[in-house]
């Protein structure tokens, strides 16, 4: 398919000429076990160049993941405890946003559980599910050796609660209708009105520009949007950006 690149290339010629770094990371969330999906996201990765901060399930985790997958490709994460939906029925979907009593020791569970099976492999950054967290969990997870919060949309500060903040910031499914591909020109659009506030000291210009996907229910088109959406990135002069192990 072909897709109408002109606002993104507009937006990162815009920070060529202002100078300002496009640092771009990959998030993909909903990890348990070894598929064909899966697989498919790791070749996408090494085509691409792109690793993948991988936003594992850790009370359902496969014990025999941290063999099958590529150590330079895909980048074990944290993504809450056991994905379950604890909200009231005023509330949007969530694990770690409604109050419950047992939310910080999930969070603990989850950083020893992943820690167990990945060792040093592990990067320290724990992703909630439904990108939806309260203010007291977050305040837990430094303590507990988490070193990086990602959620979805731009930050409003670099760090919190004695973490780095690291959001993703465009993703292609379209959630709330048929569950496949957004239309390619809002996600584009959106892309490029980021990069271009970025560069013009509207946004925040040193938070990584992450693209949020979950391998296990793409369909073709987007995987087709996502491997032309990195590489349109970086022909327009993105870096690539990984969260190091700082243990």
């Amino acid at each position: 398919m072909n897709y109408d690149w002109t606002p993104l290339r507009k937006a990162l010629a815009t920070s060529r000429a202002q100078r300002v770094s496009v640092p771009l990371w990959w998030r993909d969330d909903d990890a348990i076990i070894a598929t064909r999906a899966l697989d498919h996201l790791t070749d996408l990765s090494r085509r691409t160049g792109i690793p993948v901060h991988l936003a594992i399930i850790p009370a359902h985790v496969d014990p025999a993941l941290p063999d099958l997958l590529d150590p330079d490709y895909m980048l074990p994460i944290v993504h809450g405890w056991a994905h379950t939906d604890h909200s009231r029925p005023d509330e949007k979907k969530n694990e770690f946003l409604t109050v419950r009593a047992h939310s910080a020791q999930e969070t603990r569970l989850a950083m020893e559980k992943l820690t167990g099976l990945f060792g040093p492999r592990l990067r320290r950054m724990f992703v909630p599910p439904w990108n939806r967290i309260n203010p007291a969990v977050t305040a837990a997870l430094a303590g507990q050796g988490y070193q990086c919060l990602s959620t979805f949309g731009a930050r409003h500060a670099a760090s919190l609660s004695g973490l780095s903040i690291v959001n993703t910031h465009v993703d292609p499914i379209w959630w709330k209708g048929t569950r496949d591909l957004l239309d390619p020109d809002a996600l584009i659009t959106r892309a490029a009105a980021h990069i271009e506030a970025r560069a013009q000291g509207l946004a925040d210009a040193d938070e990584p520009f992450g693209l949020l996907t979950h391998h296990l229910v793409h369909s073709p088109a987007i995987w087709a949007f996502a491997e032309a959406f990195l590489t349109e990135m970086q022909t327009g002069g993105a870096s690539r950006w990984t969260m190091e192990n700082k243990v």
